[in-house]
């Protein structure tokens, strides 16, 4: 089993708190000036996890590639609380990569692997798609 994720939050005044995890910083803004809010930043963790899946299926298929962007727009409800209702999530990979490679990869993320995803609500709509560049 794997060891809990410890995470600690310290009060820097307004509404920032600077979230520390092991030797590793991130400044929390709920004004998005500092840093991202916490909002964001669960949208960028789960854009984050699947980028980081696909990434890794893809170099393990011995399929080239020199750069990778995914893009994720989340919508949100209007009125509290404001989850997220929705996520589209839009890769962009240039390289020799098969499209049924990006597919399966996508795929593997979003079924099996992305704990982020795993911990979220499973009633929020979750769109993907790509585009290979040479």
């Amino acid at each position: 089993m794997k060891p809990p994720i410890t995470a600690t939050l310290t009060w820097q005044g307004a509404l920032r708190f600077a979230a520390r995890t092991g030797t590793t910083e991130i400044m929390l803004d709920s004004e998005s000036a500092a840093g991202p809010s916490p909002v964001q930043a669960l949208a960028m963790a789960l854009a984050g996890c699947m980028a980081i899946d696909v990434a890794d299926i893809v170099t393990k298929g011995r399929h080239p590639f020199t750069a990778l962007e995914a893009t994720i727009v989340g919508q949100r409800r209007e009125d509290p609380p404001r989850h997220f209702v929705s996520f589209t999530l839009h890769f962009v990979i240039s390289g020799t990569v098969p499209e049924h490679v990006m597919e399966r990869a996508i795929l593997l993320s979003h079924a099996k692997y992305c704990s982020v995803w795993h911990s979220l609500r499973q009633d929020i709509v979750f769109d993907t798609s790509f585009e290979v560049r040479p």
